[in-house]
């Protein structure tokens, strides 16, 4: 981030409940009844610091890590500027003109935004569509020319229905870039630009929200948005408070088991592997370990990664292993234990892998596995974020797996 842009944030205090109510803030009665419904009734600090905010039309810059409450900050002013103008039907054989965008990096992500904004935009009479690559297009289309206010949608499905005559996103009143760091990390940044580009000489009203807010997003910052006020809610530091951490050496043959002994302790396990291939392999051993578990990654079908998921999130399954695909962005309540199968590439890896865990204000145990190789790249990440642990060698059968929460290894003799 740069100078500029830090001297003006204001950060919220280091909470994760305020004591705003949505109808404090400004938010519709009709918004708030479904809120309600659902038992949100108070506001997280990036909700309370933003929303306001965004209803007075103020371009809106929010930083905060994921699961800090972002979709409810954005889509709550979205939905309510929206509704204060007509509601659009497509012509026979003519493109959807959204009048509010929400442009995300991944399919799940898409999907997870759409199930929170759908019944909000029902209660105002919006229609709120999803679309995301690996999923039928001919079936997004049909949904589109039914009706189309808001739109949110992965960056490379837009711009095939774009191409395709099916999308014109010229009229929108209301653009929302999220997880924009995450965008840029993947190389999403041209087809960013692509409709930012196309909105430029319409008057509109852009909402990004990122866990950082330099490099690619700082340039975009600077050149798209007009007078935005920021606004900033939890530290990196704070992040990793909440968090059990252990750092465990464990040998090659023996890596299965320990994984396996950690998961039957915990009632919801997030595994991180490197691959696509290297995840659907644990998959397998852990199985034969007698470990209900799944896969989620770039590579499967779009139904199998929802379903995965869905289960995942349903408490029906007890392990999801995953690529990075599921390190940022994604909305999992009560993950009791992320463990780093494969070491993350850095410590901002580390972080957004962890923070699949301790959420919301909860605590989480996160957990590495290392090999005798790995050890140093450990110890570097460690250094950067700092955090002092100790690296403990350990075995399948170590009782200490059974009840990682409480272990304190430091009072152990067999630290490295």
């Amino acid at each position: 981030m740069s100078s500029e842009i830090k001297e003006s944030v204001p950060s919220a205090k280091d909470s994760y409940a305020t004591n705003k109510t949505f109808a404090e803030l400004g938010v519709l009665p009709e918004l708030v009844t479904v809120l309600s419904e659902q038992g949100i009734t108070t506001a997280f600090p990036i909700q309370a610091l933003t929303i306001s905010d965004a209803l007075a039309g103020r371009d809106v810059c929010g930083k905060a890590k994921t699961g800090s409450g972002k979709t409810l900050g954005f889509g709550l002013p979205m939905l309510q500027r929206i509704s204060a103008g007509e509601t659009y039907k497509a012509k026979e054989g003519g493109p959807a003109r959204p009048r509010g965008l929400v442009l995300l990096p991944t399919r799940e992500l898409c999907v997870q935004v759409h199930e929170v904004l759908k019944p909000l935009g029902a209660a105002l009479g919006l229609h709120v569509n999803a679309v995301y690559g690996g999923a039928d297009i001919e079936r997004q289309v049909k949904s589109l020319r039914r009706g189309c206010d808001v739109i949110i949608a992965t960056p490379g499905r837009l711009i095939d229905l774009g191409d395709r005559g099916e999308v014109n996103v010229e009229d929108l009143d209301v653009l929302v870039l999220d997880e924009a760091d995450r965008m840029a990390d993947m190389g999403f940044m041209p087809q960013v630009e692509w409709v930012l580009r196309r909105i430029a000489e319409h008057p509109h009203q852009t909402l990004l929200f990122s866990a950082t807010l330099d490099g690619a997003i700082d340039r975009l910052v600077k050149r798209y948005l007009t007078d935005p006020v920021f606004h900033e809610v939890a530290s990196d530091t704070q992040t990793v408070s909440l968090m059990v951490h252990h750092f465990l050496n464990v040998h090659q043959m023996d890596r299965i088991k320990v994984a396996a002994t950690i998961c039957s302790s915990f009632g919801k396990t997030l595994i991180f592997c490197r691959t696509k291939r290297g995840a659907d392999r644990l998959v397998e051993q852990l199985v034969k370990e007698g470990v209900d578990a799944a896969a989620i990654h770039g590579d499967l079908r779009q139904s199998q990664r929802e379903k995965a998921l869905a289960d995942f999130s349903g408490d029906r399954l007890a392990v999801l292993v995953a690529t990075d695909v599921a390190a940022r962005g994604l909305h999992i309540e009560a993950v009791d234990c992320v463990i780093h199968f494969d070491p993350p590439e850095d410590q901002k890896a580390y972080l957004h892998r962890s923070g699949r865990t301790a959420r919301a204000g909860s605590t989480g145990v996160v957990v590495s596995l290392l090999l005798w190789n790995q050890i140093i790249e450990a110890e570097v990440i460690m250094r950067r974020l700092g955090l002092k642990r100790p690296i403990v060698e350990v075995f399948s059968n170590d009782p200490h797996l059974k009840d990682l929460a409480s272990w304190d290894p430091t009072r152990e003799d067999s630290v490295l």
